[in-house]
């Protein structure tokens, strides 16, 4: 359950992680900036912009930190890694999706709550829109925002014959299991709970928690899941076979997808950002994390009004209860 947070005596401090590069959002920058500096807190900024690292470009825009500086913040700059998060209050994420998995990546690690601001296109995992900054900087520094958790899962690819992972990983949405070099299928054996379910070729097969269930799961002919439910979603990408539906598992399961050792080699694709090898024969093992990842929350809208919103679902005709 989620709680007001209380405001600490010491020194507050939010890490921002941007999409620079667009001026919507060099102009949030410099209204946090003001709003924080007014509030005596400090501000910890994420340097450059570095997106889907598993992609065969980076792009970087740098932040300048004299900008915020004037704008009568307190402003230390960081590079992203696993200490970027460290002592800091939140994480405050201005961009789409992708910018929120990014700071993702430093806000589990760290145990520290993070919120999005919508500067992209959908942004079904940002918490508010960009309009609404000065409301939401009233809420994060009088410290009137709850807390919640949302499921992570951890992955680990098992080469045959060995019993400790080769690699391991964890996602917010989902993790895709994929044919490495795209050319024709994989062969795949799904296994859920130490038995077989279904054997099929396909592009891929994706193990997703109920928040990617809006994502690339729900692309691929997924269901939608509501955040606070706890389950596993299975869902495969354009199987060649007669049963290929997508499974609800327990949050309690283990999901397992063995590539056919005679097949072709795979690659478990994180978030879309980070990229495990899954050679022939080997298996990717996956189950709830032991910890969530704390996401803040300012409003009490419903799902179903957030979905409507971000789909622009039709919904003409509803009345209501009378």
């Amino acid at each position: 359950m989620g709680q007001r947070q209380p405001v600490p005596n010491d020194r507050r401090t939010f890490l921002v992680v941007a999409h620079t590069g667009r001026d919507e959002v060099t102009t949030t920058l410099i209204t946090i900036a003001r709003r924080c500096g007014e509030a005596g807190i400090a501000l910890r900024v994420v340097d450059h912009d570095t997106r889907r690292p598993a992609a065969p470009y980076v792009q970087t825009h740098p932040i300048d930190p004299q900008m915020l500086r004037d704008a009568g913040a307190e402003v230390e700059v960081t590079h992203a890694d696993s200490a970027s998060a460290q002592g800091c209050e939140l994480v405050l994420v201005l961009g789409g999706d992708g910018t929120f998995l990014r700071a993702a990546e430093l806000a589990y690690p760290a145990g520290v709550p993070l919120m999005g601001i919508n500067l992209g296109h959908i942004g079904f995992l940002a918490e508010a829109e960009a309009h609404r900054i000065d409301e939401v900087l009233d809420r994060l520094i009088g410290g009137e925002y709850r807390v919640v958790d949302r499921m992570v899962l951890d992955v680990a690819v098992i080469d045959p014959g060995s019993v400790e992972p080769r690699a391991r990983d964890w996602v917010l949405n989902e993790v895709v299991i994929q044919n490495t070099s795209h050319n024709g299928v994989l062969e795949i054996v799904t296994e859920v709970d130490g038995r077989p379910v279904a054997a099929y070729g396909a592009d891929g097969i994706l193990v997703a928690t109920p928040t990617g269930s809006t994502a690339y799961a729900f692309s691929a002919g997924g269901p939608v899941m509501w955040p606070d439910l706890e389950a596993i979603l299975v869902v495969p990408s354009n199987a060649h076979a007669l049963f290929a539906r997508p499974m609800v598992t327990s949050p309690r399961s283990r999901v397992a997808v063995e590539v056919h050792r005679e097949g072709r080699d795979g690659v478990a694709l994180c978030d879309g950002r980070r990229m495990l090898d899954v050679p022939a024969g080997s298996r990717v093992e996956v189950v709830r994390a032991q910890r969530s990842l704390r996401w803040v929350r300012i409003d009490s809208e419903p799902f179903a009004d957030r979905l409507v919103t971000k789909f622009s679902l039709p919904v003409t005709g509803w009345r209501g209860r009378s």
